[in-house]
């Protein structure tokens, strides 16, 4: 039965490929035609000086795919991507790492006045990986799916780090839930933030990262100066070093001129991409 379902959505598929080659576009016009047109959201750089020796945001790509690759991935599973996917699944997990072993997490805490705790952690974590997500997305489909594994990296590492803290595992699966909604919710709205004004950023920053309990108005520059800075910087870097290596250094929290985007050390691999 399955068998022919498949045969028979690979039919259909086709058929719908071949009618609109033969065809054409449907040709429409007045608002419904304004309201189909596709439009690409435009990410506000920091600063208002232009910055000569960056590349212009990149934009997700758009690529020719199969009717069988749209079916087969409609059905849940993943197509045939450009990298082999073990090497993506390493430069993700590599990613992943960088999130968590290249930052200054005392620091964090001490500027953005935050408690010590696992749950401040993981949101200071969550905040980078949210960047890293934003990055890899405009690699297309090979992005996408190391953004899968990012994230699957990260509810690994974090059910870990709570076995290790002794955590009783019925209380851990809550914290899990309730952190796993709390992370969606967050990227809704570091999204909206990043495409927005410093004022919308900065909303999101103090719902998801200070808990709503930021009173200093500087720690809310700092960290909006901060996401900025990092999405540009990240927007300046190679899209296939990023897949094959998934290395990232991080700009520092606190710097004398956060405006430089400092010269890039492209990385190195060998001809396996490792």
């Amino acid at each position: 039965v399955f068998l022919f379902q498949l045969c028979a959505m690979w039919r259909s598929a086709m058929t719908s490929s071949l009618v609109f080659r033969q065809r054409g576009p449907v040709m429409r016009g007045g608002l419904e035609q304004v309201l189909l047109r596709r439009t690409q959201p435009s990410r506000a750089f920091h600063g208002a000086l232009k910055l000569c020796n960056v590349k212009g945001t990149a934009q997700p790509v758009d690529e020719d795919v199969s009717p069988f690759t749209k079916l087969i991935e409609a059905m849940g599973f993943t197509g045939p991507l450009k990298y082999s996917k073990w090497k993506i699944k390493i430069a993700g997990l590599r990613m992943y790492t960088c999130c968590v072993e290249r930052i200054n997490y005392d620091e964090f805490f001490e500027r953005c006045n935050l408690p010590d705790t696992l749950n401040s952690w993981f949101l200071v974590a969550q905040l980078h990986v949210w960047m890293s997500l934003v990055r890899m997305k405009q690699e297309g489909r090979e992005g996408k799916y190391m953004c899968r594994y990012i994230v699957h990296s990260m509810w690994e590492d974090l059910e870990q780090r709570g076995k290790v803290m002794g955590i009783d595992s019925i209380p851990l699966k809550d914290s899990m839930r309730i952190m796993t909604e709390n992370f969606y919710a967050a990227i809704f709205g570091y999204d909206e933030g990043i495409l927005s004004d410093d004022r919308v950023l900065a909303a999101a920053l103090w719902r998801n990262l200070f808990n709503r309990q930021c009173e200093a108005p500087r720690e809310l520059e700092l960290m909006v100066e901060y996401v900025r800075k990092q999405i540009q910087y990240l927007d300046s870097l190679n899209g296939e070093d990023l897949l094959l290596t998934g290395e990232v250094k991080w700009r520092p929290l606190l710097e004398e001129n956060p405006q430089s985007i400092l010269k890039i050390a492209l990385p190195t691999y060998n001809d396996e991409g490792l």
